[in-house]
């Protein structure tokens, strides 16, 4: 299926992107960004909504279904570098595809797994049965974290970071704004589905959705590179902005060993793997955190909104600045949110603090939306960009599945998220240290 010399993986097949009447890097801008929606089952904001429903469901504590999270997490974290490695053998087009495949049949599985642990159990005494939901989550876990949020993530980043160059942080700002609404809509729109079709119909539609609708459109619309088009990033080169902005100048193409040696590397991927920790643990426990600090389910969902707002905002900031300033100074913004976040987070039941959790979150998450694409390809080049952005994608995994069990046993232990909100505000403070001004 996936064989380089057949007709149904060619460049030209089944048509020519040189036709299209247009740079077609902006058709792989429009694909890549309905991918990275597609990836929001294996998202945590995916499964908040269903983070209740699966406690009661298979009989899980808060801390046993973060344990499983955390474990089924850090497994497909630990895959992503061999992942990224089969990106650079196969390309973005083949890699997608066989992702979304994936995801879909996972959530399949996810739909059946209460059925399939009374079925286990119906042959194990009846305290095995807990065990039993534990290890088919933490399955299930693994498998969703490592095709959707993993793998096709990774996948569409890399196919705008190739197509693009100067005007890659356009593309991702653009691609932002699409992507922050839809995760910040996301818990809404799963909860509606799961009101219409119970959750494990919900699942059954992701998945009908992955395989019949983005698999073929992936297969279908991307292509790797420019080049093998016949074409040249951003469409045509773009001359000046070079000599204005030493980052923008390519030495050279590093391997991945000599990326992950250099402090830029630890910089970038530390600062967006807090994030990671911080907004996964925040929304899987998203119903839990409002009921400490007094907030329905439906106002605390709400913060979604204008936080994407804010988010978007940025996205697009970034995108416009990126290539006239030095991308420390943008990884500077997204750290200094990340501490204002935090506090506004250990005040959320002050209007203040409410506005500090929404605005710094905005802030780093809109960062965060457009650095993570931007600096891969910019510092280190194209040619292991998937190598080295799966190292980077494997930290950002592990870390979103710690997030939720660290912030879990934090609320078990004390019976408050207070301790580990303090925890969340001296991380990206520390950080900051990394950065050379």
């Amino acid at each position: 299926m996936i064989s380089a010399s057949s007709k149904w993986w060619r460049v030209e097949f089944p048509f020519r992107p040189q036709s299209t009447g247009f740079f077609y890097g902006w058709w792989i801008v429009v694909a890549s960004t309905i991918g990275m929606l597609f990836s929001i089952p294996g998202q945590t904001m995916g499964f908040s909504v269903f983070t209740e429903i699966m406690m009661s469901d298979l009989g899980l504590s808060r801390v046993a279904l973060s344990a499983a999270y955390c474990l089924g997490t850090v497994g497909s974290g630990l895959t992503l570098p061999a992942l990224g490695r089969l990106y650079d053998d196969w390309g973005g087009r083949k890699l997608s595809v066989v992702a979304v495949l994936v995801t879909g049949v996972v959530l399949f599985y996810l739909s059946g797994i209460g059925k399939f642990q009374d079925g286990l159990a119906s042959f194990l005494p009846s305290s095995a049965s807990p065990v039993v939901g534990f290890l088919l989550i933490g399955l299930g876990f693994y498998l969703i974290r490592m095709s959707a949020q993993g793998v096709l993530t990774m996948c569409c980043r890399n196919l705008v970071g190739k197509w693009f160059d100067h005007r890659r942080g356009l593309a991702f700002a653009i691609s932002g704004i699409a992507v922050s609404f839809a995760f910040s809509v996301a818990p809404k729109v799963l909860d509606l589905l799961i009101v219409r079709f119970g959750h494990e119909g919900a699942w059954i539609t992701l998945g009908v959705l992955s395989i019949c609708f983005m698999a073929p459109l992936a297969w279908l619309v991307f292509r790797d590179t420019p080049e093998e088009c016949g074409m040249v990033m951003d469409g045509r080169t773009i001359v000046g902005l070079k000599e204005k902005n030493e980052d923008m100048i390519i030495h050279r193409e590093y391997t991945r060993v000599e990326a992950v040696r250099t402090v830029t590397f630890w910089a970038f991927c530390l600062s967006f793997s807090f994030f990671s920790f911080f907004s996964t643990a925040f929304t899987f426990h998203i119903v839990s955190i409002g009921d400490e600090f007094g907030f329905s389910k439906n106002q605390i969902l709400s913060l979604f909104i204008p936080m994407a707002v804010i988010s978007v905002v940025t996205s697009l900031f970034v995108g416009w600045i990126n290539p006239y300033l030095r991308l420390k100074w943008l990884l500077l913004g997204l750290n200094i949110g990340a501490v204002i976040g935090a506090v506004g987070l250990l005040k959320l039941n002050t209007a203040p603090g409410e506005w500090a959790y929404v605005i710094g979150n905005g802030l780093c998450g809109g960062s965060f939306m457009s650095l993570s694409g931007l600096v891969w390809p910019r510092f280190f080049g194209r040619k292991w960009l998937g190598s080295i952005s799966g190292v980077n994608m494997s930290l950002i995994v592990i870390a979103s599945g710690i997030g939720p069990l660290v912030f879990g046993l934090s609320e078990q232990l004390t019976g408050s998220y207070f301790l580990v909100l303090c925890l969340s505000v001296a991380l990206p403070a520390l950080l900051l240290s990394l950065i050379h001004i």
